[in-house]
C-alpha cells in the first residue's frame, strides 16, 4: 500500500471511488456501512490539489482505495455547510484557544472502499493526512451526520477524535468532532 498527497493525473480515480459511496450515488445496501455528504466536481478536486496539497491516497495496484480530504476553510467555504461552521468557530474552544480559520481546517470526507475496510488502512491514511496538514494547522475539525453510525464509531473509537458540539443544518443532525494535529494515532516506541 503507498500513501501519498495526490496528484492531477489522480482525480478520475478518486472521483470513482467517491462516486461508488457518495449519498446521491451510493447502492441502498452499501449506505447502513457509511457513506459521503458531500459531492465534488473535477474542478473543485483541482483547486484541492493545486491550491491546498489537501487531497492524500492510498494506493494499491494502481488504484485508489482510499482518500481524504483536508482543506483551509477557504476552500471549503464555497459550500453553505461550511460557511455555516466557520460562523460558529469562534464560539468553539480546544487546546486552551478559540478556534478560527487560521487555527483550523476541515478534515473529511474520507472513504475507504469497503474491501479495504478493517485492514488499517483508515488509521494510517488518517494519520497520513494528519502529519501533513499539522505544518499548516494545530487543530482538525470535521463533522459526522448522527445518522452515520460507522464513520462516528470509526472516528472516536478508532481514531479519538473528541465530539466539542452538536448541531442541525438543513434538517440533518451533526457531530462536530475535533483532533490535536500533533498527536499521531499510533503510539510512539521510546
Amino acid at each position: 500500500m503507498k500513501y501519498k498527497i495526490a496528484q492531477i493525473e489522480d482525480i478520475e480515480k478518486v472521483l470513482e471511488l467517491h462516486s461508488k459511496y457518495q449519498i446521491d450515488s451510493i447502492r441502498q445496501e452499501d449506505k447502513k456501512d457509511g457513506f459521503i455528504t458531500t459531492a465534488f466536481t473535477k474542478e473543485q478536486m483541482i483547486d484541492l490539489i493545486t491550491i491546498e496539497q489537501g487531497l492524500f491516497i492510498a494506493v494499491n495496484d494502481e488504484k485508489v482505495v482510499a482518500y481524504v480530504m483536508s482543506a483551509s476553510w477557504k476552500f471549503w467555504s464555497r459550500w453553505p455547510m461550511f460557511a455555516f461552521m466557520v460562523e460558529d468557530l469562534h464560539n468553539l474552544e480546544y487546546l486552551g484557544q478559540k478556534l478560527t480559520v487560521q487555527n483550523s481546517y476541515q478534515y473529511g470526507p474520507v472513504c475507504v472502499d469497503k474491501e479495504y475496510r478493517g485492514s488499517g488502512v483508515f488509521e494510517q491514511i488518517f494519520d497520513f493526512a494528519r502529519e501533513n496538514m499539522t505544518k499548516k494547522f494545530p487543530i482538525l475539525i470535521t463533522f459526522i451526520n448522527k445518522i452515520n453510525t460507522r464513520s462516528y464509531e470509526a472516528h472516536t473509537k478508532k481514531l479519538k477524535l473528541e465530539v466539542i458540539k452538536e448541531f442541525s443544518y438543513n434538517n440533518n443532525n451533526y457531530y462536530e468532532l475535533v483532533y490535536d494535529t500533533s498527536k499521531s494515532i499510533f503510539k510512539k516506541s521510546k
